[in-house]
């Protein structure tokens, strides 16, 4: 087998850092997210162009197989630096990677659209969630098939609970996984005929599930025309079908209200518009083939059939702009329109590439040394996915960067000049993916069910034969590779190597000022502003740029590297082509009708998300949904002040919800909106431990060996962890259901302590594991000792995680292990404290505050995993 280099994180960074043009946080997310890498962490890449030539030898070689292939070399100038041709995250980690075994798909959907759901079905929907998540997979599903609360079951004297039993159940899953250190995200959703929508609404979201997990509401035309006639509607289960067994009738608008209100408060439920998505849907003009439209995937809004999955790119707006920043600035649609075509065949190849990944799944699978029954499930799943993913050969291709683009072409974001070009550029964006699909299907073969008949009157192929009749006529005669081609998602995260804004969204701030604390002895430039934190007043200033204006301020002859104050700041933006075209002035109803605009030339789905002012009331609102629903929206998701704060405030009173708490509660949430600082008071510190402490258990994997962490807390703070083994012979034998328990200080004859942990069975009886110490290697212990010294001594649960990620170990056991105490200790962060020295990667802002294990902006609610 070859032997790879392997690089150290100080060189790749160095590597990274010149790539990226010394733009940290760039290097960082690449390194630390998409860098070639194995299961102990070994470093295989030094550098973005390393991922980009290992991707273009991958797809070359699929390119091969068939007649006019495109050489490596092209792939590679397209992809190169993140300029043209921007590939999803999961083709950035798994395409040419030997070490991990995972899927190169974005997302999927698994359900099944039969009527009804029996407890068997929703059992084995919840093993099928689980078998992807723990491959990184992000899934949706549908729980409109679960019986309403109240109903009668068949062949049983019982009633159904309804949905919201089974949807914690789907969110307990999803919480199992990503403690384990997977990443994971689900949507849940349930249309707006069932009759439990109204009880899933009144819950609270929030703090019934992880920052992961979403609900949306498919909300059809009939429910619509309901609300604005202010007429009752019918709810029914099973929600398609002439003769329901179970009936509600309900005040449509009272509905429609609530969703709304919620939405805004709590930023869910997403709504889904359903029937203008199923309406230009050309995988449902196969739905009788196993193609009908079920559900929605979390972050990307895909819509998608059972057990049908998407593969992702973004072509970069920006980069086809001419002369951007100048008088003379324009559009390269010649380049633009040969790089689509060239994409459509990288997302055709990265199929082929896909259906390699899963048989290579399929095989470990057969043989894991478990029995047949045990693995059925799994295999059976993903069996079905490669049958999906041959049988459509789905893909999407989207865009980022186009506010930026709008800047550099001197266009305002949200007036009609913006919106009328955006339709040229997806317009020619939509024939050409087009183009490419069906000249493949010439050389490739279309996908297996293409039948032009079935497509022929549907409002996207119509459109597409209004614009180019000859591209109609060639589809009916040669069908199309791909059985959709378009789906534009929100890449956040990846935007931050494009160092562009994401998606179609705009940019919320361009520049702004950023006050690091640092302590008064040591005001350098490499004072430690962690430490330093809470013992000094003293600032150093720095001014934060997005680079696009930063390219706008040298074209121009400004000086970037001048000391600039607030109100030349301000005048700066005032003068630039960003100002009125940032989120803070933008008109939401403008975005809304660009959306629709956008969705017209967009065979699937446009993921936006709308942020909303404080100062907006409820009727406006609900306007702009009826605004979204009319233009062709295919679904709305907004995010609000007031939902970030209705999550802290849900955390900061979840043990505690008498009166003087709550009101202790709001004075500290009014306090952090007035002076946007830390929404609680730190824990006082004690001079002496308490003999007992309660206890949560954290498990985690070091070095393939089964760990687990205790930590100690006192009134609900860290107080202090102890980690070690999990076996059963010189490590701890716990049971996989405790998860909490005591520890209890112990004082020997000698006068020596140690440190025991107790649990209670389910049975109620109490078992004691004696001298946690001991059960630990010599090294771990004594890093542990540390970490709990900070702990007691009350300094913040972020400022330790930082200080654990910043001890320079040599051994890699350790390193591990390290990583692994950070795991443990995040559940702890607060939800509303504030991010230090960190940019948010959408609105540009250092506005990010810690929720739900997440990053979370609270200008524009941008979210991502710490």
């Amino acid at each position: 087998m070859e032997t790879c280099k392997i690089y150290s994180y100080e060189e790749a960074l160095e590597s990274a850092l010149n790539y990226f043009g010394n733009d940290e946080i760039a290097a960082k997310v690449w390194i630390d997210n998409y860098a070639l890498k194995d299961s102990l962490g070994n470093l295989y890449e030094k550098s973005p162009e390393d991922m980009h030539w290992r991707i273009a030898n991958e797809v070359a070689r699929i390119e091969k197989r068939y007649v006019n292939p495109i050489n490596a070399a092209k792939v590679f100038e397209v992809l190169d630096h993140f300029r043209y041709i921007v590939p999803s995250g999961s083709s950035m980690v798994g395409i040419g990677n030997k070490y991990l075994l995972s899927s190169l798909a974005n997302c999927f959907v698994i359900g099944s659209a039969e009527d009804v759901h029996s407890y068997g079905t929703i059992m084995h929907i919840d093993e099928e969630q689980v078998q992807l998540m723990k491959r990184s997979g992000i899934v949706g599903h549908d729980l409109s098939y679960i019986r309403p609360k109240g109903s009668s079951i068949k062949d049983s004297k019982l009633i159904s609970t309804g949905i919201l039993p089974f949807m914690e159940r789907y969110f307990n899953s999803m919480r199992e996984i990503v403690q384990g250190g997977h990443s994971g995200a689900l949507m849940l959703s349930v249309n707006i005929k069932h009759p439990d929508v109204e009880s899933l609404i009144d819950v609270n979201i929030k703090k019934a599930k992880d920052n992961s997990a979403n609900i949306s509401v498919k909300i059809t035309d009939e429910f619509m025309k309901a609300v604005i006639n202010e007429e009752s509607y019918i709810q029914q289960f099973p929600i398609i079908s002439t003769k329901p067994i179970f009936t509600k009738e309900i005040y449509a608008k009272h509905l429609f209200e609530k969703i709304l209100y919620k939405a805004y408060h709590d930023a869910e439920p997403t709504v889904l518009f359903w029937d203008n998505i199923l309406k230009d849907s050309l995988s449902d003009c196969y739905a009788d083939l196993g193609f009908q439209t079920i559900s929605i995937t979390p972050y990307y809004k895909i819509p998608l059939s059972p057990y049908d999955s998407c593969h992702l790119l973004s072509l970069n707006l920006y980069s086809y702009v001419i002369d951007p920043f100048t008088k003379e600035a324009r559009f390269d649609f010649d380049k633009f329109a040969e790089h689509v075509q060239i994409a459509q065949r990288v997302l055709d190849d990265i199929v082929d590439l896909e259906l390699e990944k899963i048989d290579l799944i399929l095989s470990n699978i057969e043989k894991a040394s478990v029995s047949k029954e045990i693995k059925e499930t799994e295999y059976n799943l993903w069996k079905k996915i490669k049958e999906k993913s041959a049988m459509g050969r789905r893909i999407g291709i989207g865009v980022t960067a186009e506010g930026d683009m709008f800047a550099a072409m001197g266009l305002c974001y949200g007036t009609q000049e913006s919106i009328d070009f955006s339709v040229k550029v997806h317009k020619v964006m939509a024939l050409n993916a087009y183009r490419s699909s069906v000249n493949m299907a010439k050389e490739r073969g279309s996908f297996a069910i293409y039948d032009a008949s079935r497509e022929k009157n549907n409002p996207f192929i119509l459109r597409l034969k209004r614009e180019d009749e000859q591209l109609f006529n060639d589809m009916e005669r040669y069908g199309r590779r791909n059985i959709a081609c378009l789906a534009i998602a929100s890449i956040k995260t990846v935007s931050l190597m494009t160092q562009t804004t994401s998606g179609i969204e705009p940019k919320y701030i361009p520049v702004y000022k950023h006050h690091d604390k640092i302590n008064s002895y040591n005001k350098n430039t490499n004072a430690n502003t962690d430490l330093a934190y809470e013992l000094d007043n003293s600032f150093r200033e720095h001014i934060i740029y997005h680079s696009k204006f930063l390219t706008w301020m040298k074209v121009n002859g400004i000086e970037p590297t001048k000391k600039y104050s607030q109100e030349e700041i301000d005048d700066l933006i005032k003068r630039s082509p960003y100002y009125m075209t940032t989120a803070n002035y933008e008109s939401l109803s403008m975005i809304i009708h660009m959306q629709g605009a956008i969705e017209k030339w967009t065979d699937q789905s446009v993921s936006v998300t709308i942020n909303m002012p404080s100062s907006i009331d409820e009727e406006s609102i609900s306007k702009l949904y009826f605004e979204a629903w009319r233009c062709g929206c295919k679904g709305c998701s907004i995010i609000s002040h007031k939902g970030l704060f209705a999550d802290m405030k849900t955390y900061l009173l979840k043990d505690n919800d008498n009166k003087d708490n709550v009101k202790r509660v709001d004075k500290q949430i009014n306090l952090y909106e007035e002076n946007h600082d830390m929404p609680f008071q730190r824990p006082e510190v004690v001079e002496h431990r308490p003999k007992e402490l309660d206890c949560d258990v954290v498990r985690f994997q070091n070095n393939k060996e089964k760990w687990v962490a205790f930590v100690g807390l006192l009134n609900g703070y860290p107080y202090e962890i102890f980690t070690g083994l999990q076996d059963d012979e010189e490590g701890i034998a716990l049971p996989k259901s405790v998860t909490k328990g005591k520890i209890i200080k112990q004082t020997e004859e000698n006068g020596q302590h140690r440190y025991d942990f107790q649990f209670e069975n389910k049975r109620g009886y109490k078992t004691t594991v004696e001298g946690l110490s001991e059960k630990f290697n010599p090294e771990y212990w004594n890093y542990a000792k540390l970490i709990s010294g900070v702990l007691r001594y009350r300094m913040p649960i972020e400022h330790v995680m930082r200080l654990v990620a910043s001890l320079q170990l040599k051994d890699e056991s350790i390193n591990t292990w390290k990583n692994g105490v950070e795991r443990a200790l995040k559940k702890y962060l607060v939800d509303g404290t504030k991010v230090n020295g960190l940019k948010c990667p959408i609105c540009g802002e250092e506005s990010l505050i810690y929720q739900g294990g997440n990053l979370i902006c609270k200008h524009c609610g941008a979210s991502r995993g710490i």
